[in-house]
């Protein structure tokens, strides 16, 4: 089998990763934005290709062309759209699920092969370590087993748009009025690489925020 990997998040490569050193099949990883080509993915002439963390627009011509997987971690069709994981923390879960499914023209719409529960309490870090563990389970068992995917329930999505750098503020307003769980929540979520929580100063430098510890 021949298996193109695309990605530029490290939680994802660390999936990739696993594969090659596991499965004897032919592999293409492109590891960054930069790498990534349409005609080199092409003339590789994949039998499947992941796309999981991706987060630009893919072209029509190769989901029609080629069985193109996303791994996704939400419980789709809940949290449909950019910045899952923080949308779902700032939402007050605590529990989500790592999706795999078959890419279409509808964002994060496609038919879904496998889903995982994964927890959401911690730091970003042991976010993206549990999501490679059960991406890497469910990869495997995409590549090994015959599984007949199921549909998504339109009726039942949510969606979200890509969180802005400017939202990861902690305003006066949010000290004031929201809880502690909230404030821990929002920093947390914002561990590197996302765009650090931040409070603004008098003098207008902004103060990132990169731990946090919720206490009496």
């Amino acid at each position: 089998m021949r298996i193109a990997c695309v990605t530029y998040r490290d939680w994802a490569l660390k999936i990739y990763d696993n594969l090659v050193e596991n499965f004897d099949h032919t592999f293409l990883i492109i590891r960054s934005r930069a790498q990534y080509s349409e005609p080199a993915l092409r003339d590789f002439k994949p039998d499947i290709i992941l796309f999981y963390g991706w987060s630009w627009i893919i072209e029509k011509s190769l989901l029609n062309d080629f069985k193109c997987m996303m791994l996704h971690p939400s419980p789709l069709p809940k949290y449909r759209g950019g910045s899952p994981i923080q949308n779902q923390i700032i939402s007050g879960e605590t529990i989500s699920m790592v999706t795999i499914f078959k890419m279409n023209e509808f964002l994060d719409g496609g038919e879904i092969y496998f889903q995982k529960e994964y927890s959401l309490e911690g730091s970003i870090d042991d976010i993206f370590n549990r999501i490679s563990k059960i991406g890497t389970e469910l990869t495997f068992r995409l590549l090994n087993e015959n599984t007949i995917p199921f549909v998504q329930n339109n009726e039942e999505a949510t969606v979200y748009k890509r969180r802005k750098p400017s939202e990861s503020e902690i305003t006066i307003e949010e000290l004031q009025n929201q809880s502690g769980i909230y404030l821990y929540n929002k920093i947390r979520m914002l561990g590197d690489p996302y765009p650090n929580a931040y409070i603004k100063t008098k003098d207008g430098q902004r103060l990132y925020i990169k731990n946090v510890k919720l206490g009496e």
